[in-house]
């Protein structure tokens, strides 16, 4: 590690506490980061990593609600607004009781390189609430969705902050949000993206980081005349990300081997085709069921409490949540001949797991790249709402897998190595960073 890394993690450290998963992010980042930065002789002296980890904006407050039995509920709503450089804050909501400042800054430093990564100009938030709504009515949701809104509202806008969806935040969690935005600010514009095709989303939002997941792989195998046809293929989560990225793999020709959720993974040799997928779905999303339910049905192997790296396959993409495969499972999968892990969800991989795959050169595309579809066809939606137009679903399709294919280039072009290696994280890490820094540059002490 050289001196100028060691004392920039030091101080990181120092100014932020009690955040292992935001440290964990930049850390990251940094070691990509730091050398470029001082061969560049535009960034010497600007302090322009300083500037980029910390947040333009971190706005926390108070969300009471009243449940189902008439009892008050009291839960902490989020919204930082990272970075502002290139486009006004974009990014996710997040509720779910794992939610914290450390958790959310971490997604909003990721986010700002994956939205700069797209080539649409949008800059970098996140946000959330500590809310669970597992288990709760759609009445209890409504009510908490509606209090949160009015706070949130005043610091949102279709040219300020554009929030969109994340880990439970569907479609549901944004019609409400919405409703009630409009209802307090009187106006109905794109301050929300994931909104229903009926009024003002975008056709295939839902499949978009699913299906952009897998573009990008096909990307990264057609770097080696391949494709996805034939490989077989291990997938964690059993959520949005995860069905689309399978519906999109099965209709490539692989064969998806695994799915899982918070209670465990199933594992289907057979192949999970079209009709067991769309029962996943409507047991997932409509009787918000467990997995193991699937492995009943179709009698096949169910490993409780355990994750799906055990299990031989040629891609492995890990869709669940972040830290979930670590470096014993990145062994397990080199040793079983995987040849290309790529990550749907934010950090699922420990960097344990990442330095094993970079040290044996398999393809390792990081989530900031790989996942950025889902983003990407926000910003298209934030277009179209502009323009008070809607494109057809081949339309968006096209425009997605084009900007995957841009995302892919730009990771080439600063991850290759001499030896005809791609490192896809030094390149999505160096690309993203890049677009970000020269707009902070040109834009004077921000």
């Amino acid at each position: 590690m050289s001196e100028t890394l060691s004392l920039f993690i030091s101080n990181l450290h120092k100014k932020n506490p009690g955040e292992p998963e935001f440290l964990q992010a930049v850390e990251e980042v940094a070691t990509s980061l730091i050398s470029f930065i001082e061969s560049e002789s535009r960034y010497k002296n600007t302090k322009i990593l300083e500037r980029i980890v910390e947040p333009e904006r971190v706005i926390i407050f108070r969300v009471p609600w009243l449940d189902d039995k008439g009892e008050i509920q009291v839960n902490r709503g989020f919204r930082v607004q990272m970075n502002s450089a290139i486009g006004p804050y974009k990014g996710g909501l997040r509720f779910h009781p794992s939610v914290t400042l450390s958790v959310l800054k971490f997604l909003a430093f990721e986010q700002t390189f994956k939205n700069s990564l797209t080539g649409l100009p949008m800059g970098a938030g996140k946000g959330g609430s500590d809310f669970d709504p597992k288990g709760k009515s759609d009445n209890e949701i409504m009510k908490f969705c509606q209090s949160f809104m009015t706070e949130l509202y005043r610091h949102v806008g279709a040219d300020t902050d554009i929030p969109a969806g994340d880990i439970g935040v569907g479609g549901r969690e944004i019609g409400y949000l919405f409703g009630q935005y409009k209802r307090i600010a009187g106006a109905f514009n794109g301050v929300l993206t994931g909104k229903g095709s009926e009024w003002g989303g975008s056709q295939i939002r839902p499949e978009a980081t699913g299906y952009g997941l897998v573009y990008f792989v096909e990307e990264i195998l057609k770097t080696k005349k391949d494709s996805m046809s034939g490989k077989t293929v291990t997938i964690s989560g059993s959520g949005n990300v995860a069905q689309y990225a399978a519906e999109k793999c099965i209709e490539l020709g692989a064969k998806v081997l695994t799915l899982s959720d918070s209670k465990g993974f199933i594992y289907d040799p057979a192949g999970i085709d079209k009709e067991k997928l769309a029962y996943l779905m409507h047991l997932k999303n409509i009787e918000h069921g467990c997995i193991k339910e699937y492995a009943i049905k179709y009698n096949c192997e169910y490993f409780e409490g355990e994750r799906p790296w055990k299990i031989k396959c040629d891609i492995a993409l890990p869709n669940a949540t972040q830290n979930e495969l670590d470096a014993n499972d990145a062994k397990t999968l080199l040793k079983n001949g995987c040849i290309c892990v790529a990550e749907g969800a934010n950090m699922p991989c420990t960097p344990r797991a990442v330095a094993t795959f970079l040290k044996e050169k398999i393809f390792y595309a990081p989530g900031k790249a790989a996942n950025a579809g889902g983003v990407a066809v926000s910003g298209l939606e934030m277009s179209q709402n502009s323009q008070r137009y809607s494109w057809s679903r081949a339309e968006v399709d096209a425009k997605l897998k084009m900007i995957m294919h841009e995302i892919h280039e730009r990771c080439i072009q600063y991850g290759k190595e001499e030896d005809g290696f791609v490192n896809y994280e030094k390149g999505a890490n160096i690309a993203g960073f890049v677009k970000v820094a020269d707009a902070m540059l040109a834009q004077g002490l921000v």
